[in-house]
């Protein structure tokens, strides 16, 4: 399993839509207790849910475990940072 971190491996493993452990993250862009955008070595992942919260997170091995109901996960390859920007000021003048 270490071997398969150092390569870049992208792992996700949900149970019962109530948990989701990921690896392979490279930095979580932004999270609230409905949705986190992850950048991981696939490209860019949206879970989207509610009462979301981060359950564990290790930046050094790129592990990342989410609770709550979660809803969709979506990845998005060629988000950029106007994307981001975007997704954030139409949430906020919603």
């Amino acid at each position: 399993m270490d071997d398969e971190k150092k390569l870049g491996n992208h792992i996700v493993n949900m149970v019962g839509r109530k948990s989701i452990n990921i690896s392979g993250v490279k930095k979580i862009e932004s999270f609230n207790d409905k949705e986190f955008l992850l950048e991981t070595n696939m490209g860019y992942m949206v879970i989207k849910g509610s009462d979301l919260e981060i359950v564990k997170l290790d930046t050094y091995q790129g592990d990342v475990a989410i609770k709550g109901k979660i809803d969709s996960i979506v990845y998005n390859e060629t988000m950029n940072k106007k994307n981001k920007e975007e997704s954030v000021f139409s949430k906020l003048f919603k």
